[in-house]
């Protein structure tokens, strides 16, 4: 699945539609957030329908970000059933974000993604 944009007005809605979410919040003008964005691409082909990946401008949507205490981007948070399980600031490697999203994966969704 291809990362979808959310702001202050749907970020929770989304968030709450599906079992696992990974919301990215980052800017434009962030060198770092432009760098996760191909990993985001990967995370989306590598998990389907299994993993909902969300990005969020915080210069957009400050509300969203505020109620999650992001103080620095890249903040990645871990959603599952609606709720925050992991957040991860800083930018990390795909074989990072795959750790930490295997964790919450169901047992019954299969094999996991090769590590990359």
């Amino acid at each position: 699945m291809k990362p979808v944009n959310v702001n202050d007005t749907n970020a929770d809605e989304q968030i709450r539609s599906h079992a696992l979410t990974l919301l990215d919040f980052g800017a434009v003008w962030c060198p770092p957030c432009r760098t996760l964005l191909p990993i985001l691409d990967e995370l989306g082909e590598a998990y389907g329908s299994s993993l909902s990946i969300l990005k969020l401008d915080c210069d957009e949507s400050p509300e969203t970000a505020a109620a999650y205490g992001v103080m620095s981007m890249p903040t990645v948070i871990l959603f599952k059933n609606g709720e925050p399980v992991e957040k991860l600031v800083g930018l990390r490697s795909k074989a990072g974000y795959q750790a930490i999203i295997d964790r919450y994966l169901p047992a019954a969704a299969g094999s996991t993604p090769a590590n990359g």
